[in-house]
Parts: C-alpha cells; sequence; structure tokens
C-alpha cells in the first residue's frame, strides 16, 4: 500500500487530470437533430449551446408549436450526445492514472 505522501500526490495529479479533462470538454462539439434535419443544435460536450439552425420552411406561425417541439426535441439530442461525450472523456482521463484500489473519481 503506498505511503500517505504517495497517495496524496496521486490525488493531486488525479485532480490535475480532472480539470485538464473538464476543460477539454468546452471544446468537443456535438450537434442535436430533430424532425429529420428540420432543427439542428450544436453544443459542447459540457453542455454550452453554440448555435441553432431552423430549416426556412418552418418559419411561419402556423409551425410554432411544431417548431417549439422540435428545438427542444433537438435541445435534448445535443445535451444526451453530451453526456456520452463526456464519459468517454472522462472514461479516457481515469484509465490514464495509477490509481490504488478502490480509489473513486470525482473525490
Amino acid at each position: 500500500m503506498p505511503d500517505f505522501e504517495s497517495i496524496m500526490q496521486m490525488a493531486q495529479n488525479a485532480q490535475n487530470e480532472l480539470q485538464k479533462a473538464q476543460d477539454n470538454l468546452d471544446k468537443i462539439e456535438v450537434e442535436g437533430v430533430a424532425g429529420g434535419g428540420m432543427v439542428k443544435v450544436r453544443a459542447t460536450a459540457k453542455g454550452r449551446i453554440l448555435g441553432v439552425d431552423l430549416d426556412e420552411s418552418l418559419l411561419k406561425p402556423s409551425e410554432k408549436t411544431m417548431v417549439e417541439d422540435l428545438i427542444a426535441a433537438a435541445l435534448n439530442d445535443a445535451r444526451t450526445k453530451a453526456d456520452a461525450a463526456a464519459a468517454v472523456e472522462m472514461q479516457a482521463m481515469q484509465s490514464g492514472l495509477s490509481l490504488p484500489p478502490g480509489f473513486k473519481l470525482p473525490f
């Protein structure tokens, strides 16, 4: 079993790697799509919305309710993809650390 100083160093290294991974999540982009591509939402894996693209055919007052539903669906799709990308990034970060058995992240 590593001594206390070694464990603290491993924890500090893990914290640094976790911060790097968190920072990297804002650089990973995902796209949520709804309505067969009529609504697209670009977001980061951290969940920041970068842009929304609406097909021009949706820009009619009579389509308001449908557009609102499609935007919500595209946002949810983007969020799901962002969560998946974040999970992959965090798994990759954790696999590169030499942590003692039973040591879990985040702290």
